[in-house]
């Protein structure tokens, strides 16, 4: 009798590469890759490793979105930007424009399909499981590794199912059940998890609003996140006029489980993720009346018509008390809130319509004012990303951030809203196509001045003797490395980056005093706690302290994204056999560590004392570390 299988082990199984079996959690596998993806935060730096690769065309459907950074504010963002489109063209990669909407609200929209796979260069592409697909955040490396050979390589995940039963009661949205599983599971508690929702609750959920839950699933580290393909499915791939990508997805009846919550979807109540962490959720019901200075809706999390219409009719007549302001996940969204009237009541609501995109999610522009409260519909609330440090950013749904924008302070939603229904709007005449593959062997890729070769890098020595240049406390983000916001536009030149960027919110001094130790001939360590490396996947927040020195980051327990990014740049990625000995280094202390032989014994050298390691890396990754990253281990390789 065949065993019954989950969803993840159906997609899994049917896209699996080299076997017919699922190996056990946690051991490598490797999966053939649908499509891939970037936004151009990640992707000039993707699009340059493939050019370095030696790659002609990409072998997997891709795509690059424009969403970031699209304040073209001088030169750096349109020359990305034009370097973006010709590359695009070049390699056979369809080009999104800044201003056609946010990469993983478009990507639903218009390209995922039930029971596919996908990677993307952004932490959030779990946005994806929405549709029933599964769909994983990686760095721009492996991202481009997927473009070039259509496969893709992860640990084995476990599945736990999430059984959701009941129904939404009025005034409680998605986000309350994202929230409500981040209160329940945590911040790191989803790592090498795959969530697959299900349920008669599951069935009561639109699209969008599982697109929502799934979305941030990236907040609890989560490998990704799932629904089944069902009649919700059909019925918004319908509306977007692509039925025949319909196909019915689910678990077996029986399938097993490494391990099984219930949500009750009527008990559930608005609620907040308190500053500074999405994991810090309580009642909205304890906060109500606190004053606020700010309102913001959309970003990839909550960006829908529905999501946007809900907030625009609790507006609707009545004008805003603070600054509020609004990101379209689509301009798709944008013109379909035209038809229906809602552009215009928001307008005269007072609600600052922004262009489709990420905005003030990522820092880029609504920055709150000095010491301001900002209430958000987004994902994160991580300290200085909105890029005012002594701000404060909470998260909650539209509607709850509807009723607190009309009275200046955190606010119940008390009254019902039934939006007006119009049909959805097609814009897939914004994406750029790529010509045949011999018209695009004449396209002349353009190249800005701001836009750096990638820089060689050294084969890790028989041993790092370091000095650990910062020891840092648990949770700190890849925001903490390496800040976006206004220093997104430095992001296609690696020295600049590195040099005015990274660690800047928690040590300013940290770029010179790395360089200076590294142009001595010397090299640098990083000490933290728990859950090093959490949020975007950015690989810079390993390309930049790479290039500044850094060979060795030793911490208590890191993020699934970043250690990746970590070994594809020749940082050796370490782990305290015993966390307690986190207490016994200081800043400024000597090192040393013998990496001769990776797959034996890991004994950290300092003060006199021997402290054993574990690798945070796998086997596999062995003689990348070695050969210097994942970019030299590829050239020596795949020599001709």
């Amino acid at each position: 009798m065949t065993k019954p299988l989950n969803l993840t082990e159906k997609i899994l199984l049917d896209h699996l590469v080299g076997g017919d079996r699922l190996p056990p959690a946690g051991e490598p596998i490797t999966i053939r890759i649908d499509e891939a993806f970037t936004q151009d935060a990640t992707g000039t730096m993707c699009m340059l490793q493939l050019e370095a690769m030696g790659v002609k065309r990409v072998k997997t459907f891709s795509v690059n979105f424009v969403d970031h950074s699209m304040m073209q504010v001088g030169f750096r963002n349109p020359d990305d930007h034009r370097y973006l489109e010709s590359v695009s063209k070049k390699l056979g990669i369809v080009y999104s424009p800044p201003g056609t909407g946010i990469c993983h609200f478009l990507n639903i929209e218009n390209f995922v399909k039930p029971g596919t796979t996908g990677v993307g260069a952004d932490s959030h592409t779990v946005n994806a499981g929405g549709m029933g697909a599964l769909y994983f955040g990686a760095g721009g490396y492996d991202v481009a590794l997927a473009m070039a050979t259509g496969n893709y390589t992860l640990p084995m995940p476990k599945v736990v199912r999430v059984e959701l039963v009941g129904s939404l009661r009025p005034g409680v949205m998605a986000m309350d059940v994202i929230l409500k599983m981040l209160d329940t599971v945590g911040v790191k508690g989803g790592k090498g998890i795959i969530f697959e929702y299900g349920g008669p609750g599951a069935a009561t959920l639109t699209l969008n609003e599982r697109a929502t839950i799934t979305n941030m699933g990236a907040e609890m580290g989560a490998t990704t996140s799932i629904f089944p393909s069902d009649e919700q499915t059909l019925k918004y791939l319908e509306s977007r006029r692509r039925p025949d990508d319909y196909r019915p997805l689910a678990a077996d009846d029986g399938a097993g489980y490494a391990d099984v919550i219930e949500i009750d979807l009527s008990s559930l109540q608005p609620s907040i993720a308190i500053y500074p962490s999405p994991g810090n959720v309580e009642p909205i019901a304890e906060h109500v009346g606190e004053k606020i200075d700010q309102v913001c809706v959309g970003s990839c999390t909550n960006s829908s018509f529905f999501n946007i219409a809900s907030f625009a009719e609790m507006l609707r007549g009545k004008r805003v008390a603070v600054e509020t302001l609004l990101y379209p996940g689509s301009r798709a969204v944008e013109l379909q809130l035209a038809e229906a009237g809602y552009l215009t009541s928001l307008l005269y609501s007072g609600v600052r319509v922004m262009e489709s995109g990420c905005g003030a999610c990522i820092g880029q522009g609504g920055s709150p004012p000095s010491k301001g409260v900002s209430l958000r519909t987004f994902n994160r609330n991580f300290p200085k990303r909105s890029g005012t440090p002594d701000a404060q950013v909470h998260l909650v749904s539209p509607m709850v951030a509807a009723a607190s924008a009309l009275t200046g302070r955190i606010t119940l939603p008390e009254q019902q809203v039934e939006i007006r229904e119009v049909p959805q709007v097609d814009d897939m005449a914004a994406f750029v196509y790529p010509p045949d593959q011999a018209e695009a062997e004449t396209v002349e890729v353009v190249r800005g001045p701001n836009i750096m070769a990638l820089p060689d890098f050294d084969p890790l020595p028989g041993r790092i003797e370091a000095e650990v240049l910062l020891k840092l406390g648990d949770d700190i983000s890849t925001d903490d490395i390496q800040p976006a916001g206004v220093y997104l536009p430095l992001r296609s030149n690696v020295k600049e980056y590195a040099m005015q960027a990274t660690f800047r919110p928690v040590d300013e001094t940290f770029s010179e005093r790395a360089v200076a130790v590294r142009d001595a001939g010397g090299m640098g360590a990083i000490v933290g706690g728990e859950n090093y490396g959490q949020g975007s996947s950015r690989e810079h927040a390993a390309l930049c302290p790479r290039w500044l020195g850094i060979r060795t980051v030793i911490v208590k327990q890191f993020a699934r994204i970043h250690v990746a990014n970590l070994v594809n740049f020749g940082i050796v990625p370490l782990t305290f056999a015993d966390p307690a000995d986190y207490d016994r280094i200081a800043q400024g202390d000597h090192i040393a560590i013998d990496v001769s032989d990776l797959e034996g014994d890991l004994v950290l050298e300092v003060n006199g004392e021997r402290i054993p390691l574990q690798p945070a890396f796998e086997a596999k990754d062995i003689p990348v570390l070695k050969a210097g990253g994942a970019l030299p281990y590829f050239k020596q390789t795949h020599r001709g």
